[in-house]
């Protein structure tokens, strides 16, 4: 006898019953008050008379389904997959779909095979895509190389469940054989994109390629083409950039919109989880902007759930996961707060605790790249070839830069930093096979008045990145870098005034999330003392290297700009 069947229709008694819920329909758009039979980790039923060998009294309270991030990078928050699995929890995530590039990166497939492991048996479902740019493009430098060959093996042995987001999209849109050739091996799987700025018939033949959703949208125009186009949208709202109100009228002109439409978060920090959310601040975001909470509910819910053909969980109904949040309130307001998160039908977090956690250090990849190779003061010295040079534009708020033409400061012969125009100088310092090499350049807007910031979370490829007013500075901050073997340091001259070791691949520490957040804030504090103003420095800082954003970038190859062909010259006249 199908005993799931036989606890829907109520002959035999269900493992859990909730009763007095006020179910979420999001099909419907209403709430239904009923009770929710629960067996063997499954919703056998939604009704009234279910009789349970454990009940709960819901106490008339919404009950939402559990809420899906389609697009995050864990690496990103400094902590394991267990630490921030059991931080999602406690804002009633149920399932993220991570894309491990970063880790890819640094650590090469070994520190894909960590990830894979560290995410077993916790609170948090996460489905791991498998990265299908590392290097990022060909201007970037990794521990290793990860072709079509790899990309296979990853399905092969069940490790990834989707494409991880194609960044490099000038080779796709060229019909690259290896870029195509990752998106063939990986077969008939949901497919990530990657299309910053990408409209007409470039995007025409991006999308030629099969891959059918992006992330990097930051104008209302671009995402009106890509979803007429067919591109599901993947709607970013993380610690540094912020679209979700910008691209949410969208959704007001047309709610059925949110069927190709969700919230995702990209790039996020612990304090963010800590102090604001996950998935939940999305939901009161987009609830404060007018969104009918049902709508938004969709956009967390069942239409990423969709979009990766998870088709076992996103709503509340019999034969579904039993995933589930119970919220503080009756029904879903912009203050949405959570009681209660169920995942399995096990309840996992009551009254902002999360039950039992683990610790994953035993499993962590034994590979610690040593650099030894630090560029003195006057290597990394830059001659004034010219009197107009190329310097990368930061706006706070956006991961888009810009190219600025900006007139040479000049001292003995040497382009330097200009604290008064706010220009600093930067440098990105190859690590994973200490060959030395690095590239200079300049920046405006970080704000840095004197000293220097540098982090080896670094996109893609996880380089040594480095920014100040003075040499001395910049080189003291690169050896505290390389001590450490990766992290995030502040320098002011001579002395190392703040630094966070990252020992997992320079990306990741074994700490508790509060006391991530706590040593962040320091580093934070740090470069707050040398004059920078921005949020989150250290993240912006980090996307400072990433070669496939527009416009101006720097690793450890030069100046890079991928809409003009790559490799861009330091001085322009």
């Amino acid at each position: 006898m199908n005993r799931l069947a036989a606890a829907a229709r109520g002959d035999i008694p269900a493992d859990t019953v909730i009763h007095n819920a006020r179910v979420a329909n999001i099909f419907t758009q209403e709430y239904e008050s009923a009770d929710i039979a629960i067996y063997s980790g499954k919703i056998a039923g939604i009704g009234t008379g279910y009789k349970g060998r454990v009940n709960y009294d819901a106490e008339g309270r919404a009950v939402i389904p559990g809420m899906i991030d389609g697009h995050i990078h864990i690496e990103d928050t400094m902590m394991t997959p267990p630490a921030f699995a059991y931080t999602a929890a406690l804002h009633g995530t149920s399932t993220v779909m991570a894309d491990p590039h970063e880790i890819a990166n640094a650590l090469g497939m070994s520190g894909l095979e960590y990830m894979y492991r560290a995410s077993q048996g916790l609170p948090v479902d996460i489905f791991y895509g498998a990265p299908s740019c590392v290097p990022a493009s060909d201007f970037e430098t990794p521990y290793e190389e990860l072709d079509m060959t790899a990309v296979k093996s990853m399905f092969d042995r069940n490790i990834t469940q989707h494409l991880g987001e194609m960044m490099n999209f000038p080779a796709v849109i060229a019909g690259d054989p290896e870029a195509w050739g990752k998106i063939l091996a990986a077969g008939n799987v949901p497919l990530t994109g990657h299309a910053p700025g990408v409209t007409g018939k470039s995007l025409n033949a991006y999308l030629a390629s099969g891959i059918d959703s992006d992330h990097e949208c930051t104008t209302l125009d671009e995402a009106r083409e890509k979803l007429s186009r067919g591109m599901w949208l993947m709607i970013r709202e993380g610690a540094s950039f912020l679209d979700l109100k910008t691209l949410l009228p969208l959704i007001r002109e047309n709610p059925l919109n949110a069927a190709r439409c969700m919230a995702v978060s990209d790039d996020i920090t612990a304090r963010y989880l800590l102090e604001r959310g996950h998935m939940d601040e999305k939901m009161r975001i987009m609830i404060r902007e007018g969104i009918n909470p049902f709508t938004a509910l969709r956009m967390v819910t069942l239409s990423p759930a969709e979009y990766f053909r998870l088709y076992d969980r996103g709503i509340i109904a019999p034969g579904k996961i039993a995933d589930f949040t119970i919220l503080d309130a009756e029904t879903m307001t912009e203050d949405f707060r959570i009681h209660s998160v169920w995942k399995n039908g096990r309840q996992v977090v009551r009254d902002d605790d999360v039950f039992a956690a683990n610790d994953d250090e035993h499993l962590a990849p034994a590979i610690r790249v040593k650099v030894t190779r630090v560029p003195a003061e006057e290597n990394i010295r830059v001659r004034a070839e010219g009197h107009v040079m190329n310097v990368i534009g930061v706006t706070e708020g956006t991961v888009i830069t810009r190219t600025l033409e900006v007139p040479v400061k000049a001292e003995g012969g040497f382009a330097v930093a200009d604290g008064d125009n706010d220009i600093a100088k930067i440098v990105v310092l190859e690590r994973h096979h200490d060959t030395g090499r690095f590239g200079v350049g300049f920046v405006h807007g970080l704000g840095i008045k004197r000293g220097a910031v540098g982090s080896s979370v670094a996109h893609d490829a996880h380089n040594f990145v480095v920014a100040g007013a003075d040499d001395v500075s910049i080189v003291t901050a690169l050896h505290a870098l390389a001590d450490m073997g990766g992290g995030l340091a502040a320098a002011d001259g001579e002395r190392v005034k703040a630094s966070f070791p990252l020992p997992i691949g320079g990306l990741m520490s074994y700490l508790q999330p509060e006391e991530v957040c706590a040593n962040l804030t320091n580093m934070e504090n740090a470069a707050g003392d040398l004059g920078v103003r921005i949020a989150h420095p250290f993240m912006v800082l980090s996307f400072l290297c990433l070669s496939v954003i527009p416009e101006l970038r720097i690793t450890d190859q030069g100046y890079i700009d991928i809409t003009k062909g790559g490799k861009q010259p330091l001085f322009v006249r």
